[in-house]
């Protein structure tokens, strides 16, 4: 199949910006954004020899993905000790977690830019036997490079809403060709099984959601105790991944909460921490007394919300509150976001109905009365008044839809990869 017209354009797009690719690393570290004593791992310049034998290259964008990555290899590993794996992220906060989670037989680089010189180093110099990656992170030269090496390739918890989907179908033969690079793909629900086979006219595996088997983001114990031991008995609620639009509901619903429980404590956790300024403006502007996390600052018995506006601490707010809004749900077009992490944790999960994202866990959920369905600041108020007096949603409830919705996917997964790891490309994998 001859490389679209779309992804030509794109290649000689990143071949004339691959001179820029050093000053923007430069200006990024400069700005916290990227490692400035790993960046050369962003260029395709290892840090660290290959290791021998037979190598797994993973990868994923973000927290979320490397979670799940860090799960699949610790199972493969389990039934594989002869493999060494490499994971590779893009983000300095999955970076720092892959640091503890990953097990002594994997290591972790940062993704090389996507750009046909650091693709081609990466790849000459890992040489991986599996390429394995995750979701919906398909940068192109890093997808075309591999494939043209004959590296076997998955596509495991690929997971796309409708929007994504719709952008998919504006270039179908793209998106066909990237797909047809691999050589098993496993997705996540239906809507993203259904939309792959109507883009690619293949089946599609419905392996299921490998996020509900990922072992989750435990607490600092030591972090925890000092949090627990600042809030005291306080009747506490968390506001988990708020966006724009989503904090003025919250606080609203913290207010009416207030009138019936007046020492509550709202945990405010915007998605991007970045916003903490504007959120904390809104705040102020609400005659809210508030601290925030970023500059240290604990809540005094009189102080009615914490602004959690820091990168990777979301374990330690989930695990000391007993009720925790997943928001993204409130407001149309973002589709919200997943609900494992707290029910891993123990907490109550409350959405709104904008859950496009995931619909079919959500579904689950709700068939099992493990979550509680909310749209306005009075409903929030009233499913926090149920969740203190102990007639919310139940943590074996949460676990019963868990348990329901992941399919398998864990299985189905490393079966494939297995037959991937043995069989090279073009190998037949039952669904």
């Amino acid at each position: 199949m001859s490389l679209p017209l779309s992804l030509s354009a794109y290649r000689l797009l990143m071949r004339c910006a691959a001179p820029l690719a050093v000053p923007l690393l430069q200006h990024r570290a400069r700005a916290g954004k990227e490692d400035p004593d790993r960046r050369n791992e962003r260029l395709g310049r290892p840090t660290f020899p290959r290791p021998p034998g037979r190598l797994v290259w993973l990868h994923g964008a973000s927290v979320g993905e490397s979670l799940v990555l860090a799960s699949l290899v610790e199972a493969f590993a389990a039934d594989r000790p002869d493999l060494r794996f490499l994971v590779t992220t893009g983000t300095m906060t999955s970076a720092r977690l892959m640091a503890k989670r990953l097990p002594p037989v994997a290591k972790h680089q940062y993704l090389p830019i996507d750009t046909g010189s650091a693709v081609r180093g990466f790849l000459d110099y890992w040489t991986p036997d599996l390429a394995v990656f995750a979701e919906s992170e398909l940068w192109p030269n890093l997808v075309i490079e591999t494939a043209a090496r004959d590296i076997p390739m998955a596509l495991v918890n690929a997971r796309m809403n409708d929007r994504s989907l719709a952008n998919w179908n504006k270039r179908p033969d793209s998106a066909r060709y990237l797909l047809g690079c691999f050589d098993w793909i496993g997705a996540a629900d239906s809507r993203t099984r259904n939309g792959l086979e109507n883009l690619t006219g293949k089946a599609i595996t419905l392996a299921g959601n490998l996020k509900l088997e990922a072992r989750a983001e435990t607490a600092d114990p030591k972090a925890l105790a000092q949090i627990r031991d600042t809030i005291g008995d306080r009747p506490v609620w968390l506001a988990a991944s708020t966006h724009p639009g989503e904090e003025a509901i919250v606080l609203h619903a913290h207010a009416l909460t207030l009138k019936t429980h007046p020492d509550a404590l709202l945990i405010l956790a915007p998605r991007h921490p970045e916003r903490g300024d504007e959120v904390a403006r809104l705040i102020d502007k609400q005659g809210f007394r508030g601290v925030r996390r970023s500059a240290g600052e604990t809540p005094a018995p009189a102080d009615q919300i914490w602004l959690a506006d820091t990168l990777g601490e979301m374990p330690l707010w989930y695990a000391c509150a007993p009720a925790a809004l997943i928001a993204g749900s409130l407001v149309p077009d973002i589709g919200g976001h997943n609900p494992i992490e707290a029910s891993q944790a123990g907490t109550a999960v409350l959405s709104g109905e904008h859950t496009a994202s995931f619909d079919d866990l959500y579904a689950v959920y709700r068939q099992h009365k493990a979550m509680i369905t909310v749209s306005t600041a009075a409903s929030i108020a009233a499913a926090l008044d149920r969740v203190w007096a102990h007639r919310g949603p139940s943590i074996k409830a949460a676990r019963a839809a868990i348990a329901e919705a992941s399919g398998g996917a864990m299985a189905t997964s490393l079966a494939a990869l297995d037959a991937l790891l043995e069989g090279g490309k073009g190998t037949e994998i039952e669904p």
